[in-house]
């Protein structure tokens, strides 16, 4: 699990800790009254109620923290929701009725799942219905309604103020996320405009020439066939230019910038909570020696993300004796799990032993550490 799975999940178990306390409310302040009421039949009846709010109310709360759920569930629990609001005022009313307002507590458990019911209009609804059926409460058991509005709102405004920060938090975080992904297929969308538009550079004008050239020695190849041939081989060199000229094209694109790469790895693995550090002492690497160490880097960088609990890592590019050296160091050897199945690493040191270079790897005192030498003109 990377740091930022973990971040998340911490998040995550945070806020719905915090989410636990209007769960509390609607369980502990409603169960007095279920202890002080005498009647079985009303106890059996309260117990029902205020059982079937805590289970849509728990859906509901769960829900809001879980971005996989579908709208359609979501919906769904917001509906179970609301109908067990209503069923459970005449189930909870008269639980001990003189000396205990329970259905006031169980409005001030509405009011404190307010805010987590996915819109104003449900929140402010919620809101109205849980202190209308305090009120109604109140007439019910021929009480005044000023103790039970009371409890219904001062309650429940106390529940969103422990749990609305928790929430108002996860949101941030999760669109924080959604826009950190937005902006990974904003940059590679732009990458393929620009392809396209370099291509459509190289070879709108070759192609139209070639088309009108076709057409003319197709119109020439009976009228005056020399000429028509001198067009088709003109055809046939435009054709060739135009090859050549995409090869060249897309040979830039292939070509690895290591630096690049380094920058790269380096943003995704700050994205992902670990601080990375990149010195880069080389000089500059050929073409040849930077592909190779471009493998070496992606494989190290997969490997801290998926099998390592690092919170750092160190780059180093150098050269030193005719070799360029690749040094990734990180704190997570501990907590690495490599698949047993894996063989990027063997493949990489096989790869870079036809080139004349090395790969080791080492774990001590909780490091891990993987170093690529290769020659400087590999």
């Amino acid at each position: 699990m990377t740091v930022l799975h973990r971040q998340l999940a911490l998040v995550r178990a945070a806020t719905l800790a915090s989410l636990a306390m209007a769960v509390f409310t609607t369980v502990f302040m409603p169960g007095v009254g279920l202890a002080r009421e005498s009647d079985p039949t009303r106890v059996w009846l309260g117990a029902a109620g205020i059982a079937l709010l805590t289970l849509t109310q728990s859906g509901v709360l769960y829900a809001a923290v879980t971005p996989s759920i579908s709208a359609r569930a979501q919906r769904w629990l917001l509906g179970a929701f609301a109908a067990a609001v209503v069923l459970s005022l005449p189930l909870t009313v008269p639980l001990a009725a003189e000396s205990w307002r329970t259905w006031a507590w169980v409005g001030a458990a509405v009011i404190g799942t307010a805010p987590m019911l996915g819109s104003r209009a449900a929140g402010w609804s919620a809101v109205v219905a849980a202190l209308a059926g305090s009120a109604g409460a109140a007439w019910w058991n021929g009480d005044s309604p000023g103790p039970y509005l009371l409890i219904t709102a001062g309650i429940g405004l106390g529940t969103i103020a422990i749990t609305g920060v928790h929430a108002w938090l996860w949101n941030l975080f999760i669109a924080a996320r959604e826009g950190q992904a937005a902006q990974s297929r904003l940059a590679a969308t732009e990458e393929r405009l620009r392809f396209a538009s370099d291509v459509h550079d190289i070879l709108g004008h070759t192609l139209s020439v070639i088309a009108l050239k076709s057409e003319l020695a197709e119109r020439l190849a009976t009228a005056d066939p020399g000429r028509a041939g001198q067009e088709s081989a003109e055809v046939n060199r435009l054709a060739a230019t135009a090859l050549a000229d995409l090869r060249r094209a897309v040979h830039g694109y292939r070509e690895i910038d290591l630096g690049a790469q380094l920058d790269s790895l380096a943003q995704v693995l700050r994205s992902s909570g670990i601080r990375c550090t990149v010195t880069d002492r080389s000089g500059g690497v050929p073409a040849a020696t930077a592909t190779l160490l471009a493998f070496v880097l992606r494989e190290a960088g997969t490997n801290i993300l998926r099998h390592s609990g690092a919170a750092w890592c160190t780059i180093e590019l150098s050269r030193h004796d005719g070799q360029v050296r690749m040094t990734v160091t990180n704190d997570g050897a501990a907590a690495a799990r490599p698949d047993r199945h894996s063989s990027g690493l063997d493949g990489l040191r096989d790869r870079l032993a036809e080139a004349g270079g090395t790969l080791r790897t080492r774990a001590e005192g909780g490091l891990f550490t993987l170093e690529a030498a290769l020659p400087a003109a590999a």
